[in-house]
Order: C-alpha cells, then sequence, then structure tokens
C-alpha cells in the first residue's frame, strides 16, 4: 500500500487561516453552493486533504475560494499544493484582465458552449470583485483589431446589434437556458468576426465592441440565471474591459453596476458598494436621467445592504427623482437588460425596503414594478418580482394575499426555462409548510399547483 505524503502547504494554508477543520468544510460547501453545486465536505475530508489525499472533481477550486476568502488574498491550486488541473483545464480562465478580452471572451464561450463542467460550476471569485476598480483599463487596451480583411461599417454593426437585441428579448420572455448555446455560438463566431474586422471609422469600431460588451453581458446573465455564477463573472469581467475600450458613455459603469448587484444577491457586500460608486461615477453626467436613475438606485441598495439607512433612502428619492426628470429619454439599447427603466428601479426600490425591513413598502414597489413592463415580453422578470411581492404579503400575515400572487407568479413562468423561477417556486412550496400544516386551504391548494409546476420542468 502506497504511504501519501503529507499536504505541507495545505496545512500551513489551513493554520494562517484560523479555522478548525470543521470549519474549513463549511466554508469550502458555502462557496460550492454558490453555483449551485451540493457537496458532502467535512473534517474528516479537510484531515484527509492534510494527509494527502487530493480533493475531487471541482473541489479544489471551490477550496482555493474558500481559503482566499479567508486569508484575503488570491489562493491557487498550486498554493494549496495540488498541482495543475488534469487535462490542462484551468477554471481561472476569465479572470484575470491581462489579456485580449475578445479572445478571452471566446475561450470562455467556447468552454460554456461545449457545457465544460469545469467552468460552468466554476467559483465566484471574491479576489476578481477588485479588477474592476483596478485593471480594467490596461486590459481594453489589449483589444486587438486587424489590419486585412473585409471593412465593417454602421450597417454591419447594426445587424449585429438586432441579432443581440433579439436574444435580450427571447431571453426575458423565455428565461435564460431558451436558446443559451446558440447564442453563445453567435458571439463567439459572428461578434468575434465583426471585432476581428477593419472598421470604416473610429465610430463604427466603437460601436462594434459596444455591441460585443451587450453581448458578453447578455452571457453572462444567461449564465447567471442558470445559477453559474463564477461563470457569469467571467463574461462580466470581459463586458467591462470591452465597454471601457469602446468609449460608449456610462456603458463601463452599467456593468460595474451589474457586477455589484451580482455580489449583493450573494450576500458578499463586501466590494458591491465600492462598485456601485465607481460605476455611477463613470456615467454622471454622461447618460441621460432614466439611465442614471438605474445607477442611483444600485448604490441606495448597496448602502442599505451596508446598513447606511439614511443614505440608502435618500437615494432613493433621487433615483425616481431621475426617473421624472428623463420621462421623454432615449435609453441606449445595453441598459434595457431588464426592461423599461422604470420598472427596474420600482424593484430594485423593493429590495431596498426589503433589506431595510419595511415589508410593506417593499410589496407595493414589487407589485409596481411587475405592473410596469410589458407581459408579454418581460415574463421571466415579472414572475420573480410577484414571487418576491408575495414573499413580503405573507410575512405580513396576509396569507391569503399571499397565495393570490404566487398563484400569479406560476401563471406567468408558462414557457419560461430558469433556474431561477424553479427555485423560486422550491421556496414558495418551504414559505407554505406552516400554512400547509394548520389546514390553511389556500396554501395547500397553491402547494399542489407549485408540485406539479416543478414536476413539469424537473
Amino acid at each position: 500500500m502506497t504511504q501519501r505524503t503529507a499536504n505541507h502547504q495545505l496545512r500551513k494554508l489551513v493554520d494562517e487561516s484560523g479555522l478548525p477543520y470543521d470549519g474549513v468544510a463549511r466554508a469550502v460547501k458555502a462557496v460550492a453552493a454558490e453555483s449551485g453545486q451540493r457537496l458532502g465536505t467535512n473534517k474528516s475530508a479537510v484531515h484527509h486533504w492534510i494527509g494527502g489525499a487530493e480533493p475531487s472533481g471541482l473541489t479544489p477550486g471551490y477550496l482555493a475560494e474558500a481559503l482566499s476568502r479567508r486569508l484575503g488574498r488570491r489562493i491557487t491550486r498550486e498554493d494549496l499544493g495540488l498541482g495543475s488541473p488534469v487535462g490542462g483545464e484551468d477554471d481561472s480562465i476569465g479572470l484575470t484582465l491581462d489579456l485580449d478580452p475578445i479572445e478571452t471572451l471566446t475561450a470562455v464561450g467556447a468552454a460554456d458552449v461545449n457545457r465544460r463542467k469545469f467552468l460552468a460550476a466554476s467559483a465566484f471569485s471574491l479576489a476578481a470583485t477588485t479588477l474592476p476598480l483596478e485593471t480594467v483599463q490596461a486590459a481594453a487596451a489589449r483589444t486587438r483589431t486587424v489590419s486585412g480583411g473585409a471593412v465593417a461599417g454602421h450597417a454591419d454593426v447594426a445587424a449585429v446589434r438586432d441579432m443581440v437585441k433579439v436574444f435580450m428579448d427571447m431571453d426575458e420572455k423565455h428565461g435564460g437556458q431558451h436558446g443559451r448555446s446558440a447564442f453563445v455560438q453567435y458571439l463567439i463566431t459572428d461578434v468575434r468576426t465583426l471585432c476581428r474586422s477593419r472598421f470604416a471609422s473610429e465610430d463604427v469600431r466603437a460601436e462594434a465592441l459596444s455591441v460585443a460588451s451587450a453581448g458578453a453581458h447578455l452571457a453572462g446573465w444567461k449564465a447567471y440565471d442558470s445559477g453559474e455564477q463564477g461563470l457569469a463573472q467571467r463574461y462580466y469581467l470581459q463586458s467591462l474591459a470591452l465597454a471601457r475600450e469602446s468609449g460608449v458613455r456610462g456603458q463601463d459603469g452599467f456593468v460595474m453596476r451589474t457586477m455589484s448587484q451580482q455580489g449583493m444577491k450573494l450576500h458578499r457586500p463586501e466590494h458591491c458598494l465600492a462598485l456601485a460608486e465607481t460605476g455611477w461615477d463613470r456615467a454622471k453626467g454622461r447618460v441621460g436621467s432614466q439611465v442614471e436613475a438605474l445607477f442611483a438606485i444600485t448604490h441606495a441598495h448597496a448602502l442599505a445592504k451596508t446598513g447606511q439607512r439614511p443614505q440608502a433612502l435618500t437615494d432613493v428619492d433621487r433615483a425616481h427623482a431621475a426617473l421624472a426628470a428623463g420621462a421623454d429619454d432615449d435609453v441606449p439599447f445595453w441598459a434595457l437588460v431588464w426592461g423599461p427603466p422604470v420598472a427596474t428601479v420600482h424593484s430594485r426600490t423593493a429590495k431596498v425596503h426589503e433589506t431595510l425591513g419595511d415589508r410593506k413598502n417593499a410589496a407595493l414597489q414589487y407589485a409596481t414594478a411587475a405592473a410596469s413592463r410589458p407581459g408579454a415580453t418581460y415574463a421571466r422578470i415579472i414572475a420573480l418580482d410577484l414571487v418576491a411581492q408575495a414573499e413580503q404579503q405573507a410575512k405580513q400575515g396576509g396569507i391569503e394575499q399571499a397565495c393570490t400572487t404566487w398563484g400569479r407568479a406560476i401563471d406567468t413562468m408558462a414557457g419560461v426555462q430558469s433556474t431561477r423561477t424553479l427555485k423560486a417556486v422550491r421556496s414558495l412550496r418551504g414559505d407554505l409548510r406552516p400554512y400547509r400544516a394548520r389546514g390553511v386551504r389556500c396554501a395547500a391548494e397553491l402547494d399542489e399547483r407549485a408540485r406539479l409546476f416543478l414536476a413539469q420542468h424537473n
């Protein structure tokens, strides 16, 4: 029997972290859960790793990220004494900004369209959330163009923009999993080809890179909607670099705003406020009032997440004032990812009130948001707003009202392929459990509807 050699590098890092073995195990499982992975890691497993056993599957990446967060610096597989991934699969792909973003985007997209598990289930990197604040300008400058081949003009860019917009609309109507592979394939072929063309003018080049940024942003959103947080983050980083290089006013800040929201969704507010502030600073005075309202409300949410209640409510007022002031603004297509700005502002306002514990106003704002979007186009997000509204109603004791709202949400989800909507239905079944146990009829009837819905969609 071959005797294992103890992993002294891992032991040293675990000792430095100050975590007991069961604490390391919990941290690893928490990182994996962010991308929908359930691990059975326990303190015995950590003991075996330190004794020389190698973690299986994707666990080394989760272990590296867990210790990175604990120690406040990036820890790699090599730092853990585990060497390079088998087969050369590098789960850090897309997390750096030292390469040409078009080439990096192509590499990430190719791994995505081939459903490479090492990337689909990769960890959300807390360290990478600081990259937009440090190095994105240098990365954007590496975006290459070519000196030969076809010349692209405004019409060529418009054709690609129209196709990206079609996929954006499909995403909201049918969910992020619908047409996902087709879109990513389009991104790494047609969009890449456009960005490698010669351009008729600098304006055309800016438009092309802006469209590529919007495409990368949508690919990230689709990954996010599937619960693949690490993959989404990689797309967002390349979207940011492309937006910055395009020079289109406010678009780079808009991507930073999205990255801030992703961090808040994962309950990691450490850098969310800085991202929201920097993104807003990039847009102030450079975009219309409706778009600026989107930045203001995300900043308000980040303030609420960090316990700054008065400042958060002040920014809520600023966002709504900007909406009113810009009622006749033209909104750029990249800022319409979640539908009309008015609906997005109301939905995010609801999240601010929810964070601050104001359930009544949260429910009202979720209802307004759902009513502010065209139902035929934005089915997924309307359904999620209705679910959130129902949760707030239930927490106020209005279970019958909540059941009615939940029922509307399930009606709206028909034909939507989204991990988030399925998760929302599973969650509502959990919320209904105590009411079912007490014999509340509407809760029992709704639970049966939810059970059948999940059976059909699983």
